[in-house]
């Protein structure tokens, strides 16, 4: 027992001290176990042999680094009994075995491993002995090496220097032979054509024939030379002129006159003369095509040509001169940048001359695509020449395209409002002439609101295309801000809102009803309209424009609050105005009718009067109008007895007495100040109220104006006693009908008992109708 807690690996015998050196085994083992675990991703408790709870320094821990096997087993007699000292030699004998067979089954998974481990580390020592002896062999050949070149150059020293100087010596003869066949060489380029080997021929002995010219053979070749070169010269300068070849044939040219020693600044003036005749040529075939006949290519044909033949041209001129006139410093540049600017804002003009033809049409893509590529064209030219500003004045250009096609798109949106508001008039005219029904006025409200929301996205889609990525301008400053924010969402859309708004209170500004004036339904939808875009609308719009247009610009927009307050302002106007416009119609039937009657004559009345069957009419009309496009409004809780009141003379306590059998001749001073002080107490009814947006609202509104012409007209008239029993039979009828139109009931009690008492006040003989004959007559009325 005591031998196997003192000996916890295989190998180990009973008698083995932990001194000695078997002691040093199953540490090791148990370091090589920890390591094995740790290669295969154990924990760091587990790969050190130990868990991480107890004292690393317990010297009792049989998994710790200090285990001591004596301390271990006196601890272990000490505080255990038999039987446990007994499972415990059980137990650690389990473990060995489990352990031995772990590392057995270790050994048995990585043997290829150890093997394949083991291989490698034999070739490499066979290899790197092989290397040794290699490095060794070729020291000692490159000792060799070294030695016999060293003799060979001892040996050869003496022949070296005579041969280097022979070989100075036939350079030099070489170099005197090509000076004496320079001449020759130089006609036979000339009548060749070779002008470009012919001044490279002169350049090599230039330097030469200076130096020696006072020679009597140096000055003779020298002066042929210079009769050759200036022959040479003048041919160069004569190809110039002519023009007739291109760009960089004529920078050849130029390059070689400057090789020959040509004034720089006479060639440089010559250049750009040349230059700017071929890119006025250029400019010219532009504007030929802007003429009337022939027609005019497209605009991406424009600009490809424009880019192709003037941009092309500009930018091999400005190469070539930049190459060749370097050594003219800042005023050059400043030359060539003047140059390039005078040309440019010809081009420019042309351009802006053809793009101001594409503002008629309705399509973006095209006009996109070469603005494009006009822009692309020019940066070469602009990076050339940055002091020229040629891409600054391009991107202005193209700026200031996208402005004019915002106001394009916000006329267009304004005319196919205009549009939507005459096709709804023809509609609403159209089943007058033709006797027939027409569209509803919802579906007409449908189809003018879905029309501008149509026409206002695909606004939105072709002005987008100047913000698409693949546009070379859309990282421009201009359109990732101000375009979107000040352009699209205020220019366009703010302005179109607005420019609705606009021309929809320009009806409440229509002359009377006669003539061209504005129909009511028109006013009425107009205000719905209107609402419906403070409600949901201008919200909606907003937001797909600025998911669109991802605004990057800080300057201030206008609120949806606000935009939403005008459209209610407008929608309230309307509806206001479609009030009095419609109180107007049904006052002037009344007027008329007080009007034209002689009152004072009148026969006994035995129907109601045609003009207010006529009020009623086209009061339950305007109902239905009102009511397809707005709600039905909150009304006063009504009396049982709203239709069956019969109006009289003595409808009011108070005018009882004013009409007694007591009559006599000081009575109408009485009546007059009984109806003044009824006046005192009654309720004032405001007749031009606002109008809240809803269908009760609305037709009080007319009721109210109405009744009160029907007052003020009466007023103005005389009565006989029929007259005021006629009006009694009016009022009656009006009553049974109109109250279930108002929000108050009341409220047309009030008036039309003003209309009869008024009536009362002016009869010179007051007898009114009685109650029951009046419903009578208006029953079968």
């Amino acid at each position: 027992m005591a031998a196997a807690a003192a000996a916890p690996g295989p190998g180990s015998g009973p008698g083995d001290s932990p001194e000695g050196p078997e002691a040093e085994g199953p540490e090791r083992r148990r370091k090589a176990h920890g390591m094995l675990k740790l290669y295969y991703g154990l924990s760091e408790g587990e790969a050190a042999g130990r868990p991480s709870g107890p004292d690393p320094l317990d010297p009792t821990d049989l998994n710790g680094a200090h285990f001591d096997p004596e301390v271990y087993l006196d601890k272990l007699r000490r505080e255990c009994p038999l039987a446990q000292l007994m499972d415990s030699e059980t137990d650690m004998v389990r473990q060995i075995r489990a352990l031995d067979s772990d590392m057995q089954t270790l050994v048995y998974e990585n043997y290829n491993k150890f093997i394949s481990a083991t291989d490698t580390i034999r070739k490499m020592k066979n290899d790197f002995r092989k290397m040794e002896d290699e490095m060794d062999r070729l020291a000692t050949n490159m000792a060799v090496i070294t030695d016999f070149s060293a003799r060979i150059s001892a040996t050869l020293q003496d022949r070296h220097e005579r041969i280097t100087k022979l070989a100075g010596v036939h350079a030099l003869l070489r170099k005197l032979q090509f000076l004496f066949e320079l001449p020759s060489r130089l006609t036979k380029c000339v009548e060749l054509g070779a002008y470009g080997q012919a001044v490279r021929y002169q350049g090599r002995a230039r330097a030469v024939l200076q130096q020696y010219q006072h020679l009597p053979s140096f000055r003779a070749i020298q002066d042929d030379c210079q009769v050759i070169t200036a022959r040479l010269a003048q041919q160069l300068r004569q190809r110039f002129r002519e023009g007739g070849s291109g760009a960089p044939e004529q920078a050849e040219c130029v390059e070689l006159l400057l090789a020959l020693g040509e004034p720089a600044e006479e060639l440089c003036e010559e250049f750009l003369a040349h230059a700017r005749g071929r890119l006025e040529e250029e400019l010219r075939s532009l504007e030929a095509e802007l003429g009337p006949s022939p027609p005019a290519p497209d605009v991406l044909e424009f600009t490809d040509h424009g880019g192709s033949g003037f941009v092309g041209g500009l930018c091999q001129v400005a190469a070539a001169y930049q190459e060749l006139f370097a050594a003219q410093g800042p005023a050059g540049a400043e030359k060539l940048a003047a140059f390039a600017r005078e040309l440019g804002s010809r081009y420019f003009a042309l351009v802006e001359r053809r793009l101001a033809q594409e503002q008629g049409s309705g399509d973006n893509s095209l006009l996109v695509r070469a603005l494009d590529r006009f822009h692309r064209r020019l940066r070469a030219p602009g990076a050339l020449l940055a002091a020229a500003g040629l891409a600054e004045a391009a991107t202005e250009i193209v700026e200031r395209v996208a402005r004019e096609r915002l106001g394009h798109h916000l006329q267009g949106l304004q005319a196919a409002f205009l549009g939507s508001l005459t096709d709804v008039r023809q509609a609403l005219a159209a089943p007058r002439i033709a006797g027939k029904e027409g569209p509803g006025l919802a579906e007409l409200l449908a189809n003018v609101a879905s029309s501008i929301l149509s026409h206002i996205k695909a606004s939105l889609a072709s002005v987008h295309l100047f913000t698409a990525k693949e546009v070379s301008f859309s990282n421009k400053p201009y359109f990732r801000g101000e375009f979107c924010s000040q352009g699209v969402r205020e220019s366009l859309i703010v302005g179109f809102i607005r420019s609705m708004c606009q021309t929809a209170q320009s009806f409440c500004d229509s002359p009377g009803e006669k003539g061209g004036a504005t129909p009511p339904a028109l006013l009425l939808l107009l205000s719905r309209l209107c609402l419906d875009y403070e409600t949901a609308t201008i919200s909606y719009i907003l937001t797909l424009t600025d998911e669109q247009f991802l605004v990057q610009d800080q300057s201030p927009v206008t609120p949806v609050s606000t935009l939403c307050a005008e459209a209610r302002e407008t929608a309230r106007r309307l509806l206001t105005h479609y009030v009095k416009v419609q109180g107007l119609v049904i006052s002037q039937m009344l007027r008329k009718s007080v009007e034209t009657r002689d009152w004072l004559s009148t026969l006994e009345p035995r129907n109601v009067r045609a003009v207010m069957k006529r009020v009623v009419e086209d009061t339950t009309a305007i109902d239905v109008q009102v009511g397809l496009l707005y709600e039905e409004g909150v009304r006063k809780a009504q009396s049982s007895d709203s239709s069956k009141r019969t109006f009289s003379v003595y409808s009011s306590s108070r005018q009882q007495g004013r009409y007694a059998p007591s009559y006599t001749p000081s009575a109408p001073m009485d009546t007059n100040l009984l109806s003044n002080i009824q006046k005192l107490f009654s309720e004032r009814i405001d007749v031009f109220s606002p109008v809240e947006f809803n269908k009760v609202s609305v037709l009080t509104g007319i009721i109210k104006i109405s009744l009160k012409t029907l007052l003020e007209c009466v007023r103005l008239r005389t009565f006989g006693r029929f007259g005021l029993q006629q009006v009694q039979v009016d009022c009656h009828f009006l009553q049974l009908y109109l109250w279930r139109f108002v929000a108050d009931e009341e409220l047309v009690h009030l008036l039309l008992d003003e209309v009869v008492a008024s009536a009362a006040l002016r009869c010179p003989d007051p007898v009114p109708m009685e109650p029951s004959v009046v419903e009578v007559i208006c029953e079968r009325g």
